[in-house]
């Protein structure tokens, strides 16, 4: 029998953009995107590849995403762009009030208490009846069958699957932990190319594929779910699950450079990209891997991030507006601030006026943004017995400040981090884009765009080019294939530099464009299992 290390990588490799016309879908996971392939080759449309896609990752990438997390879409179809706004609200019962007398300062990021509602089950079943053109229970079949059946982990999953597992045996140490280490790690977690199965997931995914999720937010799902969280001393019940809608939203949007880029509006901080780019856009650059460039980047991040966490909840708690935010007046203002040094960043005031991300597209010109996630990994540590459903910790964003437009209150849906993005010209798709990993999300799309717009940079370059990411004040990581010159340079100016070699850390990024011919091309991400396939 071979034996190798499927985790050890001594030399270089190039990955080449992937085209097709019929179709494609791009994600984090081979398997995956091999389920959302066979859905279009059956008839299905991108949004079907998208659920079929989705549903395979929470099985296949639970290290990342799982049946009780939140999902975000952007769908091209009929000749306009779609938001999807699919994050839960806390739970009725959630008062400030109710976590301070706990004795809490800031809010959980394990447990029962981090625990919102979860949308991605409703997002699967609202995609499919509004746009898609097979059933559920087609377009989860692979999902349902690699839950039952089994499947060998990837090197990736694997690796973050183990490492949570070693933190979670230290933190997690509650009973109400336990169902975790039941369904994940009974004994261990997995090895690359292990099988691993989940009856649990199987059943659960099956009922949600024949119902449309209605089991899940009002019938005996919902009842486990409810009744596992408040046994553990959470807050979620029965009314908050059945009184759960996703939200249909106008996407949001700047020019830049004659692209208009898109993200879905808050909740999410979407925003922080597009405040970036307003700002990006009063600059001229020549070339990517220059001092000037990383240092304006990263001051523009810093200043679109200060406003972000500032002013970012939600939408009805806000008090300043999208569109004040993303004005051109304001970003002259703001652009200002960005000089010679680094300065650690403030928010400004406008005048009043463990994630997985897929990409999908098909013959027809429809297209799909998805991102669904159970945040930091697993999420909360919670898993409902018997169910495969691990709940997802978005909580944790919430502020415990009673000034904060983000501070914990009834119904309310917390700052949100996971983002999908698209690009669009004169009206006309160019297509979806993305990079996973929490605070790194609108960093990574900032990247993205200025690679494929003023670098003109193909999708898998775009992706394969080393990234920094801005931590706060006035840190910054960047990845260990960084050129030593800006490492060095960027010091000079002030910015606490550091190196990262962890490659995971820098998020997971997909992107398909479509040129005027309708030819398909896709890249994916080098730095995990990544897989573009076309049709």
């Amino acid at each position: 029998m071979l034996s190798f290390d499927a985790q050890h990588f001594p030399y270089p490799s190039r990955r080449n953009v992937v085209y097709a016309q019929r179709g494609m879908v791009a994600t984090s996971q081979p398997l995956a995107a091999q389920a959302g392939l066979q859905v279009l080759q059956a008839g299905g449309n991108a949004i079907d590849a998208a659920i079929a896609t989705a549903s395979a990752l929470s099985v296949l990438e639970p290290s990342a995403n799982g049946i009780g997390g939140d999902a975000f879409a952007l769908v091209w179809h009929g000749g306009k762009l779609h938001g999807l706004n699919a994050s839960g609200p806390a739970s009725a019962n959630s008062t400030l009030q109710s976590f301070t007398q706990l004795g809490h300062t800031e809010m959980p990021k394990y447990g029962p208490l981090a625990v919102t509602v979860p949308g991605t089950p409703a997002s699967w079943a609202a995609m499919a009846q509004r746009f898609g053109k097979l059933p559920l229970t087609t377009s989860m079949a692979a999902a349902i069958g690699y839950a039952r059946d089994g499947f060998p982990v990837s090197p990736s999953v694997a690796y973050a699957w183990q490492q949570a597992t070693k933190l979670f045996r230290k933190q997690l140490t509650a009973p109400h932990f336990q169902s975790w280490f039941d369904t994940f790690a009974p004994e261990r977690a997995p090895e690359a190319g292990e099988i691993w199965r989940s009856a649990g997931h199987a059943n659960t995914l099956q009922s949600i594929a024949e119902d449309n999720a209605h089991s899940f937010y009002r019938g005996e799902l919902a009842e486990k779910i409810a009744a596992f969280v408040q046994g553990a001393g959470g807050h979620l019940s029965t009314a908050d699950l059945a009184a759960y809608q996703v939200d249909w939203v106008d996407p949001i949007s700047v020019n830049y450079r004659g692209f208009d880029v898109w993200e879905i509006p808050p909740n999410g901080h979407g925003l922080v990209a597009l405040i970036a780019l307003n700002l990006l856009k009063g600059f001229d650059f020549a070339e990517r891997d220059t001092l000037l460039t990383y240092h304006r980047q990263i001051e523009a991040i810093k200043l679109a991030f200060a406003d972000g966490l500032a002013h970012i909840a939600e939408p009805s708690h806000m008090r300043v507006s999208v569109k004040d935010l993303l004005s051109d007046a304001y970003a002259d203002e703001r652009r200002k601030l960005i000089g010679d040094m680094a300065r650690a960043p403030q928010p400004g005031m406008p005048p009043a006026g463990g994630t997985v991300y897929l990409s999908t597209a098909d013959a027809d010109g429809n297209m799909v943004s998805f991102i669904q996630s159970n945040y930091m990994g697993f999420g909360s540590g919670m898993v409902v017995p018997g169910t495969g459903i691990g709940l997802h910790n978005r909580g944790h964003n919430f502020s415990l400040d009673a000034q904060h437009p983000n501070c914990i209150g009834p119904g309310k849906r917390p700052y949100h981090t996971i983002i999908p993005g698209f690009m669009t010209r004169g009206g006309v798709p160019v297509g979806p884009f993305g990079v996973m990993g929490g605070f790194m999300q609108p960093q990574g799309h900032v990247q993205m765009v200025m690679n494929t717009v003023d670098f003109h940079l193909n999708p898998q370059a775009s992706l394969d080019a080393p990234r920094w990411e801005w931590d706060s004040g006035l840190g910054v990581n960047i990845e260990s294939t960084t050129a030593e010159h800006l490492f060095r340079g960027l010091s000079a100016r002030g910015h606490d530099v550091k190196w990262q070699n962890n490659r995971l850390a820098f998020g997971r990024g997909q992107i398909i464009w479509r040129d005027a011919a309708g030819v398909l091309c896709g890249g994916t991400e080098s730095r995990t299992d990544g897989a573009v396939v076309g049709w």
